[in-house]
């Protein structure tokens, strides 16, 4: 009898199950499909991967994906419960079980907690709204620290009857503030782990995920609510075990992602090492993640003034002549101000991503000299750039950098035409 022979092995994705094409003896195709195990088991995996990850997983995703993903879920649960610790506080102190309360009096308060929330909300996003997907990691840890305060508020708020409206409102500030930040953020961490054109994909399974966290929390709270009233020694238990975990799971959550992009602390971070080695070593993006801040803002000698007004550097025609002249005939001015201990760097209009790449650079270099406390009185050999940095540094750079918020000032007239230079040299 002849065997069935196998013209054809198909994949949907590593991770999906194959399809074998036999040949029959007669002639026709049969399909098979490879099952291993458990056939209802298998059955069931293959849909949750169907239903909660994106399309082409993990081929379509970031290798970050999986961990943060599953920090992310831990974090999400944990803030679903606490919050309904704190709804349960919010409705007792609008005055839900009391005789005394008026709805009129409820739907004012809560219609002022909206408003100041709203005004919140269209003050952050004016003040940090351009910074917000530069420091996405930074930013949307602060989100969740943020919203757990939020919290803490919302639970303390029964206890001042006579300021609740006030304590609402602060609340509903703080809360729209997270709204804005976290999802300015996720739309930066979604633009990371959507590695085929699938943000669309990306995101909506993401909200599925979230949406499946907070259906189990729910439950959870059902749960919990008729344990807890009355009793707030369990109230504030619980809210301190949740907001610890949901802390920690966010710390990890942002930790975890290795962002293949540059923005100002991780160029920052790459350019002192290269700087600082003998051998001229340039870090992986892992290493440089793992170097990054997400808790306070990068620390450095000099604050660098990316996209500064031509005013701040340049005070008389001869500010602008020395300025000219040191830096030649790139499309950027950058000088130090020692009044303000910053490094201020004029764009051109016509600048290219070399050309921020050459700016930024150069304000590395002024402050590794500052670092390490170099004088005009000294003086050494220009410091060079090995090509292999420089196109390391563009290959990033051009994977969607963020370097510069969009409101950057851009100069029209003052630069002369670019003609390729090395960086200026810097002397000691």
């Amino acid at each position: 009898m002849k065997m069935d022979n196998i013209v054809c092995r198909e994949s949907y994705s590593s991770r999906s199950r194959p399809l074998r094409y036999l040949g029959r003896s007669d002639g026709s195709i049969e399909i098979s499909s490879d099952r291993g195990g458990n056939r209802a088991f298998v059955s069931l995996a293959q849909m949750f991967r169907t239903v909660f990850l994106p399309q082409g997983y993990p081929e379509s995703v970031s290798e970050d994906y999986l961990e943060y993903q599953i920090w992310d879920t831990i974090q999400a649960f944990c803030s679903s419960i606490t919050g309904t610790l704190a709804t349960q506080a919010m409705l007792k102190g609008v005055g839900v079980g009391d005789s005394t309360a008026t709805a009129a009096a409820a739907t004012i308060t809560w219609l002022l907690k909206d408003g100041t929330g709203m005004c919140g909300r269209i003050l952050f996003a004016w003040y940090q709204g351009s910074s917000l997907d530069c420091d996405a990691k930074r930013w949307r840890l602060f989100a969740d620290i943020l919203n757990d305060a939020a919290i803490c508020i919302e639970l303390v708020s029964p206890l001042f009857p006579k300021y609740f409206t006030a304590i609402a409102c602060i609340s509903g500030v703080c809360k729209s503030i997270v709204g804005v930040a976290g999802g300015a953020t996720r739309a930066a961490l979604t633009m990371h782990q959507a590695r085929r054109e699938n943000m669309a994909d990306v995101s909506a399974k993401d909200g599925s995920q979230e949406t499946l966290v907070n259906l189990a929390a729910l439950l959870v709270g059902l749960v919990l609510t008729p344990m807890v009233a009355g009793n707030p020694t369990l109230t504030w238990s619980l809210f301190f075990l949740f907001t610890f975990l949901h802390l920690y799971s966010n710390y990890r959550a942002v930790t975890c992602v290795v962002m293949e992009t540059l923005n100002q602390a991780r160029l920052h971070i790459i350019s002192q090492e290269y700087l600082s080695s003998v051998d001229g070593h340039i870090i992986s993006p892992a290493a440089a993640n793992a170097q990054e801040p997400v808790v306070w803002k990068l620390y450095r000698p000099l604050k660098v003034n990316l996209g500064a007004q031509f005013g701040q550097l340049v005070k008389s025609l001869p500010d602008m002549e020395k300025c000219l002249h040191s830096n030649r005939s790139q499309k950027f001015l950058a000088g130090l101000s020692r009044k303000t201990g910053s490094i201020n760097v004029v764009l051109h209009r016509d600048c290219t991503a070399d050309d921020v790449i050459k700016a930024c650079f150069q304000a590395e270099v002024m402050q590794h000299a500052q670092k390490h406390a170099w004088t005009e009185s000294r003086r050494s050999d220009p410091i060079g750039v090995k090509p292999v940095f420089y196109q390391e540094i563009r290959e990033l750079l051009a994977k969607g950098s963020r370097m510069t918020p969009d409101d950057c000032w851009e100069a029209g007239q003052a630069l002369q035409p670019d003609q390729r230079q090395p960086l200026p040299s810097i002397h000691r």
